[in-house]
């Protein structure tokens, strides 16, 4: 089971832990919520805990807790310019539909 971060996405990351002081790196999963059901989650944390899956790229510390990572393995964490949008972006191979406004997903 694996979770990456792209390149951009990284350096987002360093670039807001370093303007904020402190951070062990980012913490990535999902909940129950929306019209397909589940959404995607990201904070940026200060302490890895003891039952969280941890990746590391980049240089960038990636914590996916356990009963998140079956949703979202393979998925690729990615930061992205569109027009005058941006933010992360969730490359996951596992999403069998999204809603229509773009707030939740099924798999």
């Amino acid at each position: 089971m694996a979770v990456t971060l792209s390149e951009a996405a990284a350096r987002h990351v360093k670039k807001y832990l370093a303007k904020r002081g402190k951070g062990a790196g980012v913490r990535l999963g999902v909940k129950t919520t929306g019209c397909s059901g589940l959404a995607y989650k990201l904070e940026y944390v200060d302490d890895v805990a003891p039952e969280d899956a941890l990746f590391e790229q980049h240089g960038v510390k990636l914590m996916i807790d356990p009963k998140s990572l079956a949703y979202i393995d393979g998925t690729e964490l990615d930061y992205v310019r569109e027009g005058l949008n941006e933010g992360f972006k969730f490359n996951n191979p596992n999403e069998r539909d999204r809603c229509g406004c773009g707030e939740s997903f099924r798999v």
